[in-house]
Order: structure tokens, then sequence, then C-alpha cells
């Protein structure tokens, strides 16, 4: 059971499936991969602040699988409206449902778990499931749907419908104030200027230097890596803290992009130690204009994320601790493990999936081939502790 390639072809879809595709809108950001991106944000947002300011008991796994759990039904169900969609969910919601897990044993679902099976036929056939995380993750998805409908309104003004539509969003969202975080989301003060800021890494094209099929957002990818690292880790038996730390991890590792935008590898490397210069200047910019928009306790955690984002990490004694592998020993809430290493191996596994489906669809350049070329050699043969990231590489080979 692990990662393979038919999962991963499946779940790029999100990325050519366009939002709000009959309205005026923006030509870039407005895809279900990179809404799904930001629903994960909120999410993250949400559950945090239950935590702290509610006292409440999350389990973060299952806000994780059911945000991947939501993200396959929709893209079996593609772009429904959503009026049509909750009537049809209303009267056939079962059988659609039904239909809907019997397709994913094709996309490759099954084989990423034994427990996904069982796991996703709960999520869908029992409503009563995981109350709270499926009620975070609705606020979650009307909250990111709002930030784009917000966009949406200014744009398309007079529109028929289009007031409808605003009050019928504003009615689910207020349906989840009793959430902490919607809340605080709703104040539009700085805890919005958090989610705005990670809004901005949807307008974020990823290898902006070449035209691309189909192009992802640095949101999206973000999302994509996060997907792909919570799986390897889970197959590999990662404790319940090492799924949540290597999830949001993956999620948040190019946040300083918002602010400093893409800085390829060639420029980092044409310049001694050029490199170290960018990656001081980006931690100092995450300190200084993002964490303040957040929780001073949360700070730390947002710091773990982000600071030394591809190394092996474990806190001990209150330490923080960069380890070259992560032994078994160490695989325990009260090290709080993080495997940077592999989300850095992910991180570059999904690079080489978009490059790979661009020339694949024949939108290829020679910037492309080259970035593809170079990730396939160096990690076709690459191991990551008891991980064999090379073994998932190879399933993409070109012959170019």
């Amino acid at each position: 059971m692990s990662v393979n390639k038919e999962f991963l072809q499946f779940i790029y879809q999100a990325a050519g499936m366009q939002r709000w595709n009959d309205h005026i809108r923006p030509n870039k950001g407005f895809t279900e991969l990179d809404k799904q991106a930001h629903k994960m944000v909120f999410a993250y947002i949400i559950g945090r602040f239950e935590e702290e300011d509610r006292k409440v008991d999350i389990d973060w796994q299952k806000i994780i699988e059911g945000g991947l759990f939501e993200l396959l039904h929709r893209l079996l169900l593609t772009d429904i409206k959503p009026p049509v969609f909750h009537k049809l969910m209303s009267k056939k919601g079962d059988q659609l449902n039904t239909w809907v897990i019997s397709k994913l044993e094709e996309k490759g679902v099954y084989r990423l778990h034994d427990s996904f099976r069982s796991k996703i036929s709960e999520y869908y056939l029992n409503p009563q499931s995981n109350p709270l995380e499926k009620k975070i993750l609705k606020a979650s998805h009307y909250l990111a749907t709002n930030w784009e409908f917000k966009i949406i309104y200014r744009l398309n003004r007079g529109f028929y419908g289009l007031d409808e539509t605003k009050h019928s969003i504003a009615n689910e969202i207020e349906d989840h104030y009793d959430l902490a975080g919607v809340q605080k989301i709703m104040l539009g003060k700085k805890t919005m200027d958090f989610v705005d800021l990670m809004g901005q890494l949807r307008f974020q094209q990823r290898w902006a230097q070449t035209p691309r099929l189909p192009e992802t957002s640095v949101l999206g990818h973000m999302l994509l890596v996060a997907l792909i690292t919570y799986v390897f880790t889970l197959c590999a038996g990662g404790c319940r803290k090492r799924l949540y730390n290597n999830f949001f991890a993956a999620l948040f590792h190019d946040i300083p992009e918002v602010l400093t935008r893409d800085i390829i590898s060639p420029v980092k490397n044409a310049v001694s130690e050029l490199d170290s210069i960018i990656k001081q200047i980006e931690e100092n910019q995450v300190e200084e204009n993002i964490l303040p928009l957040l929780p001073v306790s949360w700070h730390s955690e947002l710091l773990y994320f982000t600071r030394k984002e591809f190394s092996n990490k474990i806190i001990q004694n209150g330490s923080i601790i960069i380890k070259d592998v992560i032994e078994s020993k160490y695989n325990s809430d009260e090290y709080s493990p993080l495997d940077g290493k592999l989300i850095n191996g992910c991180d570059k596994l999904a690079a080489l999936l978009e490059a790979y489906l661009s020339i694949k669809y024949g939108v290829s350049t020679q910037f492309l081939i080259d970035g593809y070329k170079g990730i396939y050699e160096k990690y076709c043969n690459v191991e990551i502790g008891e991980i064999n990231l090379g073994s998932v590489v190879k399933l993409f080979k070109l012959n170019l």
C-alpha cells in the first residue's frame, strides 16, 4: 500500500477544474485545487482556535483525511452548481455516494492504505460520523467559497441571481458562528489578513518561466505536496503528531513565497552563499509580516513548520533537534517528529508530475524538459527512511 500513479494523476485533475466558470472571474487562482488548498488553511485556523479558545480535542487525522475524501468526492461529481448538487444529494445521496465509492477503486485510492476503503464508506454514508471535524471542514468550505465570491461579486455586479448566492453563502457561514475561528475570521482583522495573504498564493503561478498544462498555483502545489506527504507518512506508520506535523508543514512549506515570490534554483545557485542570504530574508519576512497575524501561542509551531523546512526534526526537552534519520523510538507524539526530508522529496515528486503531465499533454519547452530530467535523474533511486520515493518517481518515466 502506497502512493500510486492512478491516484496522483486523478488528484491533478483538480488543477484543471475551473470554478465559477459561468461568471466573469480571474483567469488564474480559481481552480478546484486552489479552493481545496485554501479550505485546508481555513481548517487549520478554525481547528487551532477550537483547541486554544474552547479547549476542544480535535482529531486532526479526521480533518486531514476528511479534506482528502471531500476533494475526491468533488473530483468525481465535477462542477455541478451548488443548488442542483444539494437537491441531488437530498434525493439520491446514498446512490451517488455509493457510485463515488465504487469509482474510487479504479482511481487507485484504496491502494493508498488498507484503512481507506472503510474510512471513505463511513465518511460518505454516515452523516453523523466525526461531527466536529465535519463541521470544521464545512465551515472552511464556505469560508473559502466566500473568499472567492467577494472577488466574483465585484466583477459580476448586477448578474441575475448573484445576490441570492451572496445571501446563501452568508447564511451557511452564520450557521457556523459557534466555532471560535469563524468568528475571528469574520471580524475581518488580522486572522482574515493571514488567509488573504495565503489566498494570494492562488494567483502565483508555478513554473512561471514556461507555458504549461495544467497550470498550478503555489497554493495548489502546497496542498498536493501535503497530501502526498501525508499518505507516505501514514503508510510508514507515523504517529498522530507526525501525521499532523508532516501534513501542515508541507501545506505551509512555501509560505515565504507570498512575500518574496518564487526564486528559482539557477538564480539561488548563481552566486556563492546567495541561497543562505535568500533563506535569511525569507525567515525575517515570515517573522515580521506573517507571524503577527496569528496568535502568539501559535508562532513556535509555524516556525517549526517553516524554518529548515526540509530537515528532519524532533523536539526533546523543549529543544528542536535536527536528525539525519528519525529513529523508531522517536516515532511518538511526545517528540513531535517532522520529516522535512520526506516533504522535500514529495515537493520534488509534485514538481516532476507538473512537468510530466504538461509534456504528455503536448505543451512543452526545453526549460520544462530540462526540469523534468533533472528531477527524475536525481530522485529515481532515492529512498527516504522506509519510503522508496524512487519507485514512485519511476512510474512517470518519459522517453525524451
